[in-house]
């Protein structure tokens, strides 16, 4: 058995576990290596009482322009993945290797345009989210390296769909967990400059990023080369422009890129809501974000592993395989989005504590942390729906819904709760928006599931 045609014979729960479970562990070691950063980032001893929090508010404030990076990359790769996976489920090899080499090609331009960002713009992005200077300083000091430095970010990413693309999971897992695993070992040292390193403070925590990110990327480069034989590279079809390819692929991209940008605009907009709060406000937030990665991440592992089993199988006119593996994985989904919503309502001072939260911070994100994590089981069901809308190439339904639930209701709702004075209120516009999300995904999940079951 082939590892191209398991998609398509192997049982369906198995099939997906072996799919997903990589990914979903990979996934967790890159939530790890999130929440562990911003631990470190939030020991920086600096010239202010606060300057942990400082620190903290600045890669928070840097985040939608990360965001953004890892949009870019991963809704090209998404377009990569759907494109390269159907192609195979019809047997169609020169079609697969156009899509994965002009991939790579539209993968360095990615990488050109944050360049531009990062050289020129960062200090004018951070000072549009605060007036304080040291946060300021700390924040463009974050965003321009990881800005300049990040073809390895997008690469790696590149790399790791490919992989996903044809069932070599486990490689993908490989990529990203030795990435974050790199991560994770040179904080300290580059943070706290332990032994020979030098102390760079929150420039130690942005190089540290750097390294994890071009490990991942090598990695990703040798597993392709060695054990992807499902695709043939060349520099010939790398460097040469297939407009139809990129089409194909931006076709699918375009609506994910748009999809997960909606997210950096989103950030961006609630650190300036909560920043007229207090910085603390912005601080917890962004701690928040870090600490849902836990449960989101592996749920968005299960659906990078579930879109192309689906588009094989929808490439394979199997009916019942697609009906199959889209039950079992919104079982799942919702599965771990429950424990995620445990841990908040039980243990949401524990896991302030572990960011050297101080009074203000903890009383702030208690409640924070249990109002949104109500909305985490929705978000698992409208998550699992959105992978058919990416595996049959209705990207624009999840942008749909991203948009409606991000930037129509969240914002909005966010911004009017915010005029009460009342912060606590501010923190219900999630469990607000996800509802919201999970009716528009319900609408278009329903009429996708009924046309394309019709025609198979």
């Amino acid at each position: 058995m082939t590892k191209e045609n398991k998609m398509g014979v192997m049982p369906v729960k198995q099939l997906i576990v072996s799919m997903s479970l990589p990914m979903m562990i990979s996934m967790l070691v890159q939530a790890l290596y999130n929440v562990v950063d911003s631990i470190f980032v939030s020991q920086i001893v600096g010239t202010t009482p606060n300057a942990g929090q400082d620190a903290l508010t600045a890669v928070t404030l840097a985040f939608p322009m990360q965001n953004l990076m890892i949009a870019l990359g991963s809704g090209t790769g998404v377009g990569i993945n759907a494109l390269l996976s159907r192609a195979l489920g019809e047997k169609n090899f020169n079609k697969s290797d156009s899509a994965a080499n002009t991939g790579i090609l539209l993968t360095f331009f990615n990488y050109l345009f944050f360049l531009i960002i990062g050289v020129f713009f960062a200090d004018t992005f951070i000072n549009s989210q605060t007036d304080t200077p040291v946060i300021a300083q700390y924040g463009a000091t974050y965003l321009r390296i990881i800005s300049c430095c990040s073809v390895a970010l997008f690469f790696q990413i590149t790399f790791e769909r490919l992989l996903q693309s044809t069932g070599k999971t486990f490689y993908s897992m490989l990529s990203q967990a030795s990435g974050a695993i790199i991560n994770i070992i040179f904080d300290p040292l580059l943070i706290f400059g332990i032994g020979p390193f030098p102390q760079l403070g929150i420039a130690g925590a942005a190089y540290a990023t750097i390294f994890g990110q071009c490990v991942g990327s090598c990695i990703g480069l040798y597993c392709n080369l060695h054990f992807n034989k499902e695709i043939n590279f060349s520099f010939k079809r790398i460097l040469s422009i297939d407009a139809t390819t990129i089409k194909d692929i931006y076709f699918v991209g375009v609506p994910s890129i748009l999809m997960m940008s909606i997210g950096s605009v989103m950030t961006y907009l609630m650190n300036l809501i909560l920043g007229a709060f207090s910085s603390t406000a912005t601080a917890v937030f962004g701690v928040y974000f870090k600490l849902q990665s836990f449960f989101f991440m592996p749920v968005f592992g299960l659906n990078n592993g579930l879109i192309p089993v689906l588009a094989y199988n929808y490439g394979a006119k199997n009916k019942k395989r697609i009906s199959e593996a889209l039950k079992f994985a919104l079982t799942l989904a919702v599965s771990i989005m429950i424990v995620g919503t445990i841990a908040f309502q039980t243990i949401p001072a524990l896991l302030l504590s572990l960011f050297n939260a101080s009074d203000d911070m903890i009383k702030i994100g208690i409640p924070a942390l249990r109002i949104i994590s109500l909305s985490f089981p929705i978000a698992g069901v409208c998550i699992a729906m959105g992978s058919i809308f990416q595996a049959f190439s209705k990207s624009f339904y999840s942008l749909v819904v991203s948009v409606g639930r991000q930037l129509i209701v969240l914002i909005p709702v966010a911004w009017l709760l915010s005029k009460t004075g009342n912060l606590n209120l501010v923190w219900f516009a999630f469990p607000i928006a996800e509802i919201a999300s999970l009716a528009i995904s319900t609408y278009y999940f329903r009429k996708l599931y009924r046309t394309i079951m019709s025609l198979l």
